[in-house]
C-alpha cells in the first residue's frame, strides 16, 4: 500500500463511525497535548484536518473563543454526521463543516492554525498538503499527532502498530516518519516521540513558501 485509497477509507469509516469515540478514549492525552501546542488565541481561525466525529472540537473552541472560527474537514459522511450533531448540541455558531476530501476542500479564509490529529493518509498526500497550506497564513501554528513505527529491531512492536492502525489508514508508506512531507511547509517542525516511540506529537510554524525537502529518507 503506497498511496492513500479514498474509497477504502470511506468504507472503513462507515463501519467505524458508531464506535469511533469510544475507541479513541486511549489517545485523549495525545489529542490534548497536540491542541495545547497550537497555542490558540481568541479570534484565531483553526482548521481541524480530517476532523472525524469532532472529538477535538471542545478543545479547539475553547482556544479560539466566540470571536474565532473553527473549520473542520472530513470526507466520511457517517463521521461528519456525528460531528454535525456535536456542533448542534453545543450550540456553536462559529464552526464551518466541510464534507469532502482534503484534496478538494475550499477553505475560503486564511488559517492561523492547523491540527492534524491521527491523519496519516492526509500527511501522505502532497495534493492535500498543498491545498491546505495555500490557505494558511505565514507563521501559522501547526500541530500533528499520530502513530508511527519504531526501530526495525523492535519488529513485534511494529507489527502491533500496523495491526492496530489497519482500519484507520490505507497506506503504511511513511509510517516510520509520518511527518516527512510536512517539512517543506513547516521546516522548524519539532517532533516529540511518545509511548515507546510508537506515537508522536509534533509542532512548528508554517513557512511563507514551500521548501524543497528530500522526503524519501
Amino acid at each position: 500500500m503506497r498511496r492513500p485509497d479514498a474509497a477504502r477509507s470511506l468504507e472503513s469509516y462507515r463501519r467505524l463511525a458508531k464506535l469511533y469515540d469510544t475507541k479513541c478514549t486511549r489517545i485523549k492525552s495525545i489529542r490534548e497535548e497536540a491542541v495545547a501546542l497550537l497555542g490558540l488565541r481568541h479570534g484565531d481561525v483553526v482548521v481541524d484536518v480530517a476532523a472525524g466525529t469532532g472529538l477535538s472540537f471542545p478543545l479547539l473552541m475553547e482556544g479560539v473563543g466566540s470571536t474565532g472560527h473553527l473549520i473542520a474537514i472530513e470526507h466520511s459522511p457517517e463521521m461528519m454526521a456525528l460531528a454535525r450533531r456535536r456542533v448542534e448540541a453545543a450550540g456553536w455558531r462559529n464552526v464551518t463543516l466541510i464534507e469532502t476530501a482534503v484534496e478538494a476542500a475550499e477553505i475560503g479564509v486564511a488559517a492561523d492554525a492547523l491540527l492534524f490529529h491521527f491523519t496519516h493518509d492526509v500527511l501522505q498526500s502532497p495534493t492535500a498538503l498543498s491545498r491546505l497550506f495555500k490557505c494558511t497564513r505565514p507563521g501559522a501554528r501547526v500541530a500533528v499527532a499520530g502513530a508511527k513505527l519504531t526501530s526495525w529491531w523492535l519488529a513485534p512492536l511494529n507489527l502491533w502498530v500496523m495491526f492496530s492502525a489497519r482500519n484507520y489508514l490505507t497506506t503504511y508508506a511513511g509510517l516510520r516518519q509520518p511527518w516527512r512531507n510536512l517539512l517543506q511547509y513547516v521546516p522548524d517542525l519539532t517532533v516529540h516521540r511518545r509511548v515507546l516511540d510508537i506515537s508522536y506529537v509534533a509542532h512548528g510554524r508554517a513557512f511563507s513558501q514551500p521548501l524543497s525537502v528530500d522526503t524519501k529518507s
